[in-house]
């Protein structure tokens, strides 16, 4: 457990001091349809950091399915909904890593909704939610059913199962997104 919260440490510092990449930036443009690069542009930069990121661990791994680079590049587009600053983002984290009963409590969408929440709450809920609502957001934009599957599930706990077909496109993501 240490060694992953160093590594969101060092994540946390990176996020806050990199700069996109604009090769990478332009292997997206030519990925994406103009509403879906419309859609990632609005990420926050950090995002979309770390989705280039996970698109070019792909296709250094030699990944040419559509779907699944299409699916790196907008898996985090849930986050729209209530754009996280760094410490928001520690904080979820970090709480994550100490307390995950906690967390996913917190990160429950409340059935009325999460309009009278406080804050710190709708980071948790974000951070729970933002598959679904990514999902979601892709579909309004024109991605296959295929790849709004693999937004949907990206932080699926099946995916990470030793069970899981290594080779599936979801088990693929999961794991660049986890080594990004």
């Amino acid at each position: 457990m240490l060694i992953r919260i160093l590594y969101r440490v060092r994540q946390f510092w990176r996020t806050i001091s990199l700069k996109t990449d604009l090769h990478a930036i332009g292997l997206a443009e030519a990925l994406l349809t103009e509403p879906q690069l419309e859609l990632f542009l609005n990420l926050q930069p950090s995002e979309q950091i770390h989705a280039l990121s996970m698109y070019c661990k792909l296709l250094e791994q030699g990944e040419n399915q559509a779907d699944l680079l299409v699916a790196a590049v907008l898996h985090d587009v849930g986050k729209l909904r209530y754009p996280m600053n760094p410490i928001e983002r520690a904080i979820v984290v970090l709480v994550k890593a100490l307390a995950p009963g906690v967390a996913q409590r917190w990160g429950s969408l409340p059935p009325d909704g999460w309009g009278g929440l406080p804050g710190w709450r709708k980071a948790f809920i974000l951070s729970g939610q933002h598959a679904e609502w990514g999902a979601q957001m892709a579909r309004q934009v024109g991605v296959s059913p295929l790849t709004e599957s693999l937004i949907r599930k990206h932080h699926d706990p099946a995916s990470q199962a030793a069970e899981f077909a290594p080779d599936s496109l979801q088990r693929k993501l999961w794991l660049v997104d986890n080594e990004s």
